[in-house]
């Protein structure tokens, strides 16, 4: 890795992408960017707004024009979209232009983070908690796959896990 590279944080909704990237960001001085809120401003809607009009899949094809954009860049920490890894085109790009970063989180701290909150539209569903579990049995192996480093957490403090993330990169960046 080098210091030019972006980080990209990747894990299922509720895992902390975004909390944690704001941090390491400011720790690292570097850029953050949230890839949901990149298609917000780009189509100036809601994400329920964008799977309402156009699906699911026009949602990933905005995601992956964005992750396609930002691999264009660098020195970036990216918090990714909770489903960006079920395209292969973003797994490559992921791969290709950083060091992916998997939040991985148990299910159960997932539900609990996640169900009250309306701006996730695959989970506005009758039983969620099922939901969650069926997306992490199809997301998890896909999130090991690309990862170079995965954070197993749920139960620790942000500050220890960027801390953490932070030691991995710094690691890498020696070696």
């Amino acid at each position: 890795m080098d210091s030019t590279d972006n980080i990209y944080l990747v894990g299922m909704p509720g895992a902390g992408k975004t909390t944690v990237g704001r941090q390491l960001a400011r720790r690292l001085k570097r850029q953050f960017v949230d890839v949901d809120h990149e298609v917000e401003a780009r189509t100036g809607v809601k994400i329920p707004v964008v799977f309402e009009i156009e699906g699911e899949d026009g949602f990933r094809d905005r995601e992956s024009l964005i992750i396609a954009d930002l691999a264009c860049q660098s020195g970036l920490i990216v918090a990714t979209g909770g489903g960006a890894v079920l395209r292969a085109e973003n797994r490559a790009a992921l791969k290709r232009s950083g060091i992916v970063i998997y939040l991985r989180v148990p299910p159960r701290i997932l539900f609990e983070r996640t169900r009250h909150d309306q701006n996730r539209p695959l989970l506005q569903v009758a039983n969620p908690m099922m939901r969650i579990e069926e997306l992490f049995s199809q997301r998890d192996p896909l999130y090991q796959d690309v990862a170079d480093v995965v954070v197993t957490s749920g139960d620790g403090s942000v500050c220890h896990m960027v801390a953490r993330i932070e030691r991995e990169i710094r690691q890498r960046c020696a070696a």
